[in-house]
């Protein structure tokens, strides 16, 4: 199996969750073995997708160079990993990606609308040789050697609607479109001036939050799915696990994960050479991965 870019330059407009300013994202190809690269067009800035680029986990992964900055990554880097694409260009005139209605189901039309293009070098993927974990607590993030691609993932909220969600999920392009890509961001009304009078979440609406009050959603519409939560959690993780500069082979599970434990989870990995290996696809220890990606 090879490397993959997309086939042709797409653009949206959107507003940032948290900045509430309209942007422009235009997605490009990219060479083989350039791996994902963030351009802010206003300031002539590049960005690699990296963990020693990442600036702040605390709503959102936000990566940063010479003080300029790309928030909110994580649910089109989700897309981009769930399309098998190793290669891209993402060009922004702001600080934040546009983002939508709150999930990556958008984000997978544009890749749609795009096309998928094979490249000439091989496709590397990380195999997990023995387990890695991160904690805060009770709360947990792990990747650990295993014979399938599974994401499994846990909450529990004081809420009605939440309470306790697990969900077990074996990754492939199609599931992935079935099953994760529709599930979007949530956010409780009683944190909402909180977090605006940081200067966050000022372009949250319920166009593209599920929004909660103490007992019920807000949204008039309900709920994609019913543990939608859950669902968006593991969205965000395998957007924030392309931090890793390539997909992974193994089982990740968490409890009550975020995107600060995810980023700590790929600083530690990538610091134990002994945790991993890297190999083509097409070696018998990945072969499941050329399905995934089918």
């Amino acid at each position: 199996m090879q490397q993959r870019s997309i086939a042709n330059e797409v653009s949206v407009v959107g507003i940032g969750l948290h900045s509430g300013e309209p942007i422009t994202m235009v997605l490009k190809p990219a060479n083989e073995d350039m791996g994902i690269l963030f351009v802010r067009s206003d300031k002539g800035i590049s960005i690699p997708l990296s963990p020693e680029n990442v600036v702040d986990t605390r709503m959102a992964t936000v990566i940063g160079k010479n003080g300029v900055i790309v928030s909110t990554i994580e649910h089109l880097l989700s897309a981009v990993s769930a399309f098998g694409i190793d290669n891209l260009e993402v060009h922004v005139d702001g600080e934040e990606l546009p983002v939508l209605d709150g999930s990556s189901a958008s984000f997978v039309m544009l890749l749609q609308e795009a096309g998928v293009q094979e490249q000439n070098a091989r496709k590397k993927i990380m195999v997990l040789k023995k387990p890695v974990e991160v904690r805060d607590g009770d709360k947990f993030v792990t990747l650990r050697p295993s014979k399938k691609h599974q994401i499994i993932f846990e909450i529990k909220f004081n809420h009605p609607v939440i309470r306790a969600q697990k969900m077990s999920y074996t990754f492939s392009t199609k599931s992935y479109i079935k099953e994760i890509a529709r599930a979007r961001t949530f956010g409780f009304l009683k944190d909402l001036h909180m977090l605006q009078s940081m200067g966050k979440a000022k372009g949250a609406s319920l166009d593209n939050t599920i929004g909660l009050d103490e007992k019920r959603v807000l949204n008039s519409e309900g709920l994609r799915f019913s543990d939608e939560f859950v669902r968006h959690k593991i969205l965000d993780a395998i957007g924030d696990m392309a931090l890793l500069g390539m997909p992974f082979f193994g089982t990740y599970e968490s409890f009550a994960g975020s995107h600060h434990l995810n980023f700590k989870l790929t600083q530690a990995v990538l610091a134990d050479k002994e945790a991993y290996e890297v190999v083509e696809v097409g070696s018998e220890a990945v072969k499941e991965m050329e399905f995934a990606f089918a």
